[in-house]
């Protein structure tokens, strides 16, 4: 079936070699032209697609009947799920207007069982005052291949400047900056050799309070405070509380389902980068910004990964993934596949520095395939 897609030399960098591909046609047909090749193989599908809001936008028209946005999402879900690797995972943007008709499809289609998470993504900052409420987040649906497979080998995130400032050093431990936790339990957990005296190195001798225990028992807890994991305050006469050092500490964090616009960035940041990018084009009307869609593929992949957006919009999946190592499949109807999709990439190859490309110490390299569905109405200019 690959040979129902031709490459278009122009639109195209780095070759016919290059693994990357830009796909012009509509998604249900080159989704069905090169389904047998990915079967399987997906690490991460992030899609974006019309909300059904009733709006007119310059790049697409989106408001169709209900029926009809159900049936189109419903092909498009049946399509793309068994694309997924076993540790895949399927990330969907949707707003209030009908995010809960879409989880209901969506369980039905995929499977209840497959469910992650809901997301809410606060996409913007600023108060809308001509509604009823200023509706100020988005959300993204998370369904799994195998959810426990994804759980096994979704990345955290990384620590956070808040988190980070937690360690300090004040007694210049060699082990470098450490937080001190609490060394009590709940008594109703305890037993007999977990109640008793701690000696602090001063001879100032500590009880837990009324209703705790040490978590460790006496011999325990003599081999803690010999060993310097036991902090008494800077005078020495501090409750006893355990010094966990950032050395130790997991390497990132479980991630929220709480976007906030300073963690994954909002629509207005999204319109700037375009703007930035294109200040001669008209911009397109909802794209996503690239902090958003780095958070997904940090927790959602690995460098060498695919990554398919079959709604690519403006090309922001495809411009991230790029710059975060990945490899990837953006498969776009409108013209926009042209005057916005394969210029940003073209751009991105280039070594382009906006959005995420400062964070990744993006410079540029890499190619990508731009290629039309055979007999499609959708035409390269």
């Amino acid at each position: 079936m690959a040979d129902q897609l031709e490459q278009i030399a122009e639109l195209s960098r780095g070759g016919r070699s290059a693994r990357n591909r830009l796909v012009h046609g509509d998604n249900l047909a080159v989704l069905d032209t090169i389904a047998a090749d990915l079967i399987g193989a997906v690490r991460c599908i992030y899609i974006d697609p019309p909300y059904n809001n009733g709006e007119r936008y310059e790049h697409y028209e989106d408001r169709q009947s209900h029926d009809a946005w159900l049936a189109g999402m419903r092909a498009s879900l049946a399509s793309l799920a068994p694309l997924l690797s076993e540790d895949g995972s399927l990330w969907i943007s949707i707003d209030d207007n009908q995010v809960h008709y879409l989880k209901v499809l969506a369980d039905e289609v995929l499977g209840r069982e497959r469910f992650v998470t809901t997301i809410a993504w606060e996409h913007r900052t600023t108060r809308e005052n001509r509604k009823v409420f200023s509706n100020n987040h988005e959300y993204l649906l998370v369904y799994a291949q195998d959810p426990a497979s994804f759980k096994a080998t979704r990345n955290p995130i990384a620590l956070s400047a808040e988190i980070l400032a937690r360690y300090r050093n004040p007694d210049d431990d060699p082990r470098g900056p450490w937080q001190s936790v609490s060394l009590t339990a709940q008594s109703g957990h305890g037993t007999p050799s977990q109640f008793y005296d701690v000696v602090a190195p001063n001879g100032r001798r500590h009880r837990p309070p009324k209703g705790r225990c040490w978590i460790y028992n006496e011999v325990r807890m003599r081999a803690a405070i010999a060993a310097g994991d036991v902090w008494f305050g800077a005078d020495g006469n501090g409750v006893p509380r355990l010094k966990r050092h950032l050395s130790d500490a997991p390497a990132g964090m479980t991630p929220p389902t709480l976007w906030t616009a300073d963690f994954a960035g909002t629509s207005g940041q999204a319109k700037r980068e375009l703007l930035k990018l294109f200040p001669a084009e008209r911009v397109f009307d909802t794209p996503k910004p690239e902090q958003l869609i780095a958070r997904v593929l940090e927790i959602a992949t690995n460098p060498g990964d695919l990554v398919l957006d079959s709604f690519l919009g403006s090309g922001t999946t495809a411009a991230v993934a790029h710059k975060m190592g990945r490899e990837w499949i953006g498969i776009e109807c409108g013209d926009h596949a042209v005057t916005h999709c394969a210029a940003r990439l073209a751009k991105v190859v280039e070594g382009e520095a906006g959005g995420v490309s400062g964070e990744l110490g993006w410079e540029g390299g890499g190619g990508f395939r731009f290629e039309r569905l055979a007999g499609s109405l959708a035409r390269a200019a």
